[in-house]
């Protein structure tokens, strides 16, 4: 029984060795994957036939709030067909988070999907690790807010797709879903009771009116839940608001339990808008003077 473990986790080993090969890095010095590529190793030998699967994750991207064009992006590579002829083949380059849709949305019944799936969870978590460690170097309070305002954008998606899983689909029920999260957190204020106690209109988004230490509560609500919602195989949208609810409420416990001070009563900064497109302006004022 040992000896056959210790194969099939070597067999495992090797299949995620797949991944890393086809890896490729853009001009942005980020990870990326061709479709092509990632079609052949997930057992779709004809690429007309993973299409579909493709389609799927751009749709679980476009729910997630997520501009589809920033994780799928179309090229038009010439590939040589001999006699130094050469000829046009449609491909997508994907992002990490578009491959972990890819094989969210792949055909289960193929062994190397459910690797696929470790695989990017794995390089994920590893990501993630790489970001605290950026964390660490930060030193003011509006670094600290631009990176964790970015870190809660990309984890929200993570967690639109867990709900949608679960069975949360609609706008309005995602909307109902946040808001028992949030319930959870803020000792029952939901969105409106939020903006209320903050003193924020209705066009302003909570989101952007948070410092370092609320928005970093609100990430590990994010995070904790989307993990229990997907470890559970947690299904109902009921179910799912509960699970959301009681997150926000352990993850309020424990502020409490360390003597912090309660997300709602925490000050409301100005909009994080304005220190991006500050940053923005400095961007530009260097350029042009470089």
């Amino acid at each position: 029984m040992g000896s056959f473990m210790k194969d099939e986790r070597q067999l495992v080993g090797l299949n995620q060795g797949k991944f890393d090969q086809i890896r490729h890095t853009n001009e942005f010095g980020q990870d990326c994957w061709s479709a092509r590529q990632l079609s052949q190793i997930l057992g779709y030998f004809e690429y007309r036939n993973f299409l579909p699967v493709l389609e799927k994750a751009k749709v679980a991207c476009q729910n997630s709030k997520q501009v589809v064009s920033d994780h799928f992006v179309d090229i038009n590579e010439m590939v040589p067909i001999g006699s130094g002829a050469e000829r046009g083949v449609k491909d997508v380059y994907l992002s990490r988070y578009a491959c972990y849709l890819i094989v969210q949305n792949a055909d289960p019944s193929k062994p190397i999907v459910a690797i696929g799936q470790t695989y990017f969870a794995v390089q994920t978590r590893k990501q993630e690790l790489i970001e605290g460690r950026q964390y660490n170097k930060l030193k003011t309070e509006e670094e600290k807010r631009l990176f964790l305002r970015g870190e809660l954008k990309t984890h929200n998606i993570h967690l639109a797709s867990a709900a949608k899983d679960a069975g949360v689909i609609k706008p309005l029920e995602y909307a109902i879903f946040q808001d028992h999260g949030y319930r959870g957190l803020y000792g029952g204020l939901g969105q409106t009771g939020i903006h209320q106690r903050k003193g924020l209109k209705k066009s302003q988004k909570i989101l952007d009116h948070m410092g370092s230490t609320e928005l970093a509560a609100n990430l590990f609500r994010a995070t904790q839940t989307e993990d229990k919602l997907r470890r559970d195989k947690i299904k109902g949208k009921d179910l799912a608001n509960k699970t959301h609810y009681a997150i926000g409420q352990k993850v309020r416990q424990t502020i409490k339990e360390i003597g912090g001070i309660m997300p709602e009563d925490l000050p409301t900064p100005e909009s994080i808008k304005k220190i991006e497109n500050k940053r923005k302006k400095q961007v530009l004022k260097g350029k042009s003077q470089a």
